[in-house]
Order: C-alpha cells, then structure tokens, then sequence
C-alpha cells in the first residue's frame, strides 16, 4: 500500500519500491484505497485476459445462437431504437 502522502514525498520511487514485491499496489487516499497501480508487464497481462474472456463470450454466445446477421445501416437503427 502506498499512501499518497508517501507518493507526494517520493513519488515514483515510492510506486517503485511498493511494486518490487509484488506486481500491484493500492494507493490510500485518507485511509482508503482509491487506486492502484502495477507495471506494464502486469497490465498488459491483466489486458489479454480480459480480451480472451471477451473472445470466449463472443464464442459461447455464437454457439447458443445468440446473435443476429442484419445490415450496418439495420443495426445503427436498432441502436438508436435503444437509446431512446
């Protein structure tokens, strides 16, 4: 945990020593966590795992027949039937 009177007085030094044991920290504002940080290595995993459980969702609902085949311009007016 880093507080953000500790990032003020080291600033990225602080993240850097918060992330050398372990890939994510929380940054407390007043006591409590508000953000959190982590290296590029860890982020760019915690992204490909969200693209591959999209992906396996996009899969799963093609396999239950969860879609429909309509035209660009028959979509974009079914958007806007749902936005008002």
């Amino acid at each position: 945990m880093i507080s953000a009177n500790d990032l003020k007085v080291k600033g990225v030094k602080a993240i850097e020593e918060a992330l050398a044991a372990q890939p994510e920290a929380g940054l407390s504002v007043r006591g409590k966590v508000k953000y959190v940080v982590m290296n590029q290595q860890q982020y760019q995993h915690l992204r490909e795992c969200e693209l591959e459980a999209a992906l396996a969702e996009s899969r799963s609902d093609i396999e239950a027949g969860r879609f429909v085949k309509c035209s660009v311009a028959d979509h974009i007016a079914h958007l806007h039937k749902l936005n008002q």
